[in-house]
């Protein structure tokens, strides 16, 4: 392991920028969103950079770079484009024992910047040690797909109840269940607002008991390309897929490697959903966009399901 994972507060932290160009806008921007104290050294500025200097959201030193200017900084980040330069702060900064990065240049860096997904305060980083920064950016776009973009808001919820729940589960374990349960539930996981979560929140508070399972209908049709980002995470986090006769197979195969197939028919189709939701079972069930029954997506409804047509 190259390089230590670790996410740190900077908050108020003095941070140095040498360097005025594109990079250095990047660099700039993920810092004041982490809220840091941002100094910029450069004779010249980005437009982008100039703007932030006048919304007097960044302080700017109008000086080539010197080493005088490292006097109280926390953290260096060389951006400028000459290789000598960049090695030259890194070196002075590392004789200040100032944590520094020369971008792109992973030798000269005490750190580095991973490539994040953000759902803020839920922060994934993915990093190659600089290695192969394409595939970084790959992993990256499929985590896209995966997590939820209403996870901002379970995040943000669920950390201001933390201490209303203490009053009701004196266990960890027993906090530990209720939360499994209550982001399981399907209003839950398609909920836009805080008030949404709360109603959720309290009717499980007050049944006390075992979550039942969820219902995700997946319309699909003849091109599996034209499934949503939203059916594509149902279907990952199935682990029971029904499907009828006229379902292609690849939409099965891109539901969850190791969840439980079963073909059915509109016959049986209901019997077995809700079977498998009082066990607490996820269940995917594939209906085709050209053989839809309604009475499908009545029940799904009816249980609070979830109905994700497809595109096109």
């Amino acid at each position: 392991m190259d390089f230590f994972p670790i996410f740190l507060k900077i908050n108020n932290k003095q941070i140095l920028v040498v360097g005025g160009g594109d990079v250095a806008c990047r660099k700039v921007d993920l810092l004041l969103k982490a809220h840091a104290n941002v100094t910029v050294v450069s004779p010249q500025l980005h437009p982008h950079l100039q703007e932030l200097l006048q919304q007097q959201l960044i302080t700017h030193i109008e000086q080539p770079y010197q080493s005088s200017q490292l006097s109280g900084a926390d953290q260096v980040w060389a951006t400028t484009d000459s290789a000598a330069l960049n090695h030259q702060i890194y070196h002075d900064a590392n004789a200040l024992k100032i944590w520094t990065n020369v971008v792109d240049d992973p030798t000269f860096c005490d750190f580095i910047t991973p490539s994040m997904v953000d759902r803020s305060p839920i922060q994934v980083a993915i990093s190659s040690g600089g290695a192969s920064p394409v595939l970084v950016r790959y992993l990256r776009e499929r985590l896209e797909t995966y997590l939820p973009q209403n996870l901002s808001l379970l995040a943000s919820f669920s950390g201001e109840q933390r201490q209303r729940i203490k009053q009701h589960f004196t266990t960890v374990d027993g906090r530990r269940k209720f939360w499994e349960q209550f982001f399981r539930l399907s209003v839950v996981e398609n909920a836009h607002t805080t008030e949404e979560l709360e109603v959720a929140f309290q009717q499980l508070l007050t049944e006390k008991n075992q979550c039942g399972g969820s219902i995700y209908l997946i319309e699909t049709g003849h091109d599996p390309e034209l499934l949503s980002l939203k059916a594509l995470r149902l279907m990952q986090q199935s682990e029971y897929v029904l499907y009828h006769d006229d379902v292609a197979d690849v939409f099965v195969d891109l539901c969850r490697r190791d969840a439980d197939r079963e073909r059915c028919d509109h016959k049986n189709i209901q019997a077995l959903t809700e079977n498998l939701t009082q066990q607490g079972v996820r269940v995917c069930i594939l209906a085709t966009k050209d053989n839809h029954r309604p009475g499908i997506k009545k029940y799904c409804a009816s249980h609070n399901g979830i109905f994700v047509p497809i595109f096109g």
